[in-house]
């Protein structure tokens, strides 16, 4: 694992969200309770890098929060949306391994395999970090010629002592 570059993980909208998370059910506080330690621990070790995606998504947020979540994000890296990606975007929704929102999951993932970042966080289990899924999102990487980020939640980072 020690190759020259730092590894680079993509923050998804999920990680803010929950970060900053108004809900007070014990899954959400636990999530942002993981999500809080994640970026207390691991944030610096690692290139953070996100896109415009984000933080649009974040932006038509209504809640008080908006603005704390965008400000997690905006000074990281962004990665720059291409047709290229949006191409890549159509494949995964036209194949069906993705929801046909075109600004949603599907770009995320677009965006982190084309710029070949090693991990894509988020809390989308659904979508995204879910193992169901990471067979034929590889296939159709490995198709497109991309290589396929770790699908992974602050949750896989952290030990069971955390």
């Amino acid at each position: 694992m020690h190759n020259e570059r730092q590894h680079r993980v993509y923050i998804e909208t999920t990680i803010p969200s929950f970060y900053y998370t108004l809900r007070r059910d014990l899954e959400s506080r636990a999530m942002q309770s993981w999500t809080r330690k994640w970026w207390a621990q691991y944030a610096d070790q690692f290139t953070l890098v996100s896109s415009l995606a984000v933080i649009e998504e974040l932006s038509d947020g209504k809640s008080e929060k908006t603005q704390d979540r965008i400000d997690l994000v905006e000074n990281l890296e962004m990665l720059s949306i291409s047709p290229r990606i949006r191409s890549i975007t159509q494949t995964y929704i036209d194949r069906l391994i993705m929801p046909k929102d075109p600004f949603g999951d599907a770009l995320h993932l677009a965006i982190a395999s084309f710029y070949d970042v090693d991990a894509l966080l988020t809390w989308n289990y659904k979508h995204i970090a879910n193992l169901n899924k990471i067979y034929r999102i590889r296939q159709i990487n490995q198709e497109l010629g991309l290589p396929t980020p770790e699908l992974a939640t602050p949750l896989n980072y952290l030990g069971v002592d955390d």
